[in-house]
């Protein structure tokens, strides 16, 4: 009898756990056992592992084989077990000593020629290992970049099990040719499309002409971080406003940019040739997504939707009375508490969500009852109903409120004298960031959206040298009762 171990990480979420993977040949007739509450991908690991074991020019145990998943109460699922599997039952067979196996967490999937093949989470995987002491990572090769983002995380890269068994072993590393399929697979998103270039880059604000107190608005709202409504006909430019208001943010700080590569890895959005996102993300799914599709969810196993896809970012709705009401209501505890909780049979995960809020629509159904409203054809029922489709408590969680209205050509052309461009911008916008840090330096709030109400209580009323500006501000119309005293810290 035989027995060896290795180690991976089970993800729930975001969050990882290191699980032992024990691998136990003994007396009776030939099988292969898997325990420890595997899903279906991981239970299919069985056919995987075998045919890349003897497809590497080794030897398939022909005896009764058991491989336990410990911890068993915690629910595994994915393929990226197969490599610490099929290494656990080559260590069985004492083709691997067993001190090469105990200090390597083990990620990756094998293909049935005993080819590795890349994995989501990698990145998680490595930082949960990591905080609990791990140092040592095996991983595919196209993981490499994002496995290597945690600091003092020593990342060994393998193409296929015949140059894993050589490197544990000590001998010399066969060469293997690169995995074509894998770098094509960095290019097609989890959904069959190929990936494109940002759309949203070579983007400029100085293309919205007219709309001088909706730009401020944009700048205001980016620069404290608030959630912004803007409300007007189409054609007034409220979605040009917001894609453009993405490039006014500044760059992520390192340790919310491995929070948000963490997430767009355990997605599966994460591209090999730029592991580390360090960029504000911009989400803007249709209105008719689903709620697991904005919220995150699934059968078993918790993927992230959009608003944990557009943490640290703008989530973007636009026509934002179309989604559906259920759509809407679940965004009221990820815009109060940061993260959004997914329960599930298999266990609770937690995904963060701390995401800047940018809502579009028009003031009616038929979206011409601006400025007196002559042209258009609503009810006053029909109005009053589509307004509604925003309730109260998500209309309470916006801070600002913008008014969208068309302009015509002369003001257009007057307003090319004073427009700014997304760079001028960006720069105020990166400067009132760094005061709001200078200013909660040491409290658990970095923004001005982000500091609870008791504070602002406190700090009521404000200074008398900001009061002209409060004034101005409300005056202008885009400012609620709840966010001016925020709006006037960011300067």
């Amino acid at each position: 009898m035989a027995l060896a171990r290795t180690r991976s990480v089970a993800l729930t979420g975001v969050e990882g756990h290191v699980v032992e993977v024990e691998a136990h040949i003994g007396n009776g007739l030939p099988g292969f056992g898997l325990v420890g509450l595997p899903d279906t991908a991981l239970a299919e690991a069985r056919s995987r592992v075998r045919a890349a074991v003897t497809n590497s020019d080794q030897d398939w145990p022909q005896r009764k084989l058991t491989v336990a998943l410990s911890p068993a109460t915690l629910p595994k699922g994915g393929a990226h077990f197969d490599m610490a599997i099929a290494l656990a039952v080559l260590g069985a067979a004492d083709v691997i000593p067993q001190t090469a196996l105990d200090p390597v967490i083990i990620l990756g999937e094998l293909g049935l020629d005993g080819r590795v093949k890349p994995v989501r989470g990698t990145l998680p995987s490595v930082i949960a290992a990591s905080a609990v002491g791990w140092r040592r990572f095996v991983v595919p090769e196209p993981n490499v970049g994002e496995a290597k983002l945690v600091q003092d995380a020593e990342v060994f890269g393998v193409r296929s099990l015949r140059q894993v068994v050589a490197l544990l072993r000590g001998d010399e590393i066969p060469d293997e040719p690169a995995d074509v399929s894998a770098a094509e697979a960095a290019t097609v998103d989890e959904h069959g499309g190929l990936r494109r270039p940002d759309r949203l880059d070579g983007l400029d604000l100085a293309e919205v002409l007219g709309q001088a107190a909706a730009r401020r608005a944009v700048e205001v709202a980016a620069a404290g971080g608030h959630h912004l409504f803007m409300s007007g006909p189409p054609g007034a430019g409220k979605t040009m406003l917001a894609e453009r208001m993405p490039a006014l943010l500044p760059d992520l700080p390192l340790v919310a940019a491995l929070e948000v590569t963490a997430i767009h890895s355990v997605a599966g959005l994460l591209p090999a040739d730029a592991p580390l996102i360090v960029r504000p993300p911009f989400c803007d799914p249709h209105h008719s997504a689903s709620l697991p599709a904005i919220v995150g969810g699934g059968a078993r196993v918790a993927r992230p939707g959009a608003v944990s896809l557009a943490h640290r970012g703008i989530l973007f709705l636009d026509e934002a009375p179309e989604f559906r009401p259920s759509v809407l209501d679940a965004l009221r505890q990820p815009l109060e508490h940061g993260e959004v909780v997914i329960a599930r049979s298999a266990g609770t995960a937690r995904l963060p969500a701390r995401f800047q809020l940018v809502l579009a629509a028009n003031p009616c159904p038929c979206g011409r009852a601006y400025g007196q409203g002559v042209y258009c054809t609503c009810s006053s029922q029909a109005r009053t109903r589509y307004q509604h489709r925003l309730s109260g408590p998500i209309r309470d969680r916006v801070d600002l409120l913008q008014l969208v209205e068309p302009v015509s050509r002369a003001e257009m052309r007057a307003d090319q004298q004073l427009v700014e461009s997304t760079e001028v911008v960006a720069a105020r916008v990166r400067s009132a960031r760094e005061r709001q840090a200078d200013r909660y330096a040491g409290l658990p709030w970095s923004l001005n959206a982000h500091v609870p109400g008791y504070e602002l209580r406190r700090r009521w009323p404000p200074e008398p040298s900001a009061l002209p500006a409060l004034e101005r501000h409300l005056s202008a119309g885009w400012l609620t009762a709840r966010g001016a005293d925020r709006v006037l810290r960011i300067g």
